[in-house]
C-alpha cells in the first residue's frame, strides 16, 4: 500500500527504500540467475556467498525477489565464488545483505 500525505494541498508519496549493500541478484545471458555479494574488477563480476536461483513455481520473479524462501523457490548454494564476465550481465537487482541465505 502506497503511503501518502497531503500538505497545503500538495500530495507527497513516500520514497521507495532500496537496498544499499553490495548484494544483488544478477541475471546472466542464457538465463542463468545468481545472487551474491558483488565485487567488480578487470571486466569481471565476482559473487561471494553466492547462490544459484535454479527455478521457481507458482509465483513471479518479483515475488521471488521479495521472498526468496517462498514455497516452490529452489535456491542452491554455490560451492565456490562465482566469476562472471561483465559483458554477460543482462541486469541486476539490488537486494538485502542476507537475501536468500
Amino acid at each position: 500500500m502506497e503511503e501518502r500525505i497531503e500538505i497545503n494541498g500538495v500530495t507527497y508519496v513516500r520514497e521507495q527504500s532500496w537496498p544499499t549493500g553490495k548484494r544483488a541478484v544478477i541475471v546472466v545471458d542464457r538465463g542463468w540467475i545468481f545472487a551474491g555479494d558483488v565485487t567488480e574488477e578487470n571486466g569481471r563480476i565476482y559473487l561471494d556467498r553466492a547462490l544459484w536461483l535454479f527455478r521457481w513455481e507458482r509465483i513471479g520473479f518479483a515475488a521471488v525477489l521479495a521472498d526468496p524462501k517462498s514455497d516452490g523457490v529452489d535456491i542452491r548454494p554455490m560451492p565456490t565464488r562465482v566469476d562472471i564476465p561483465a559483458a554477460s550481465e543482462v541486469y541486476r537487482c539490488p537486494v538485502g545483505d542476507d537475501w536468500g541465505l
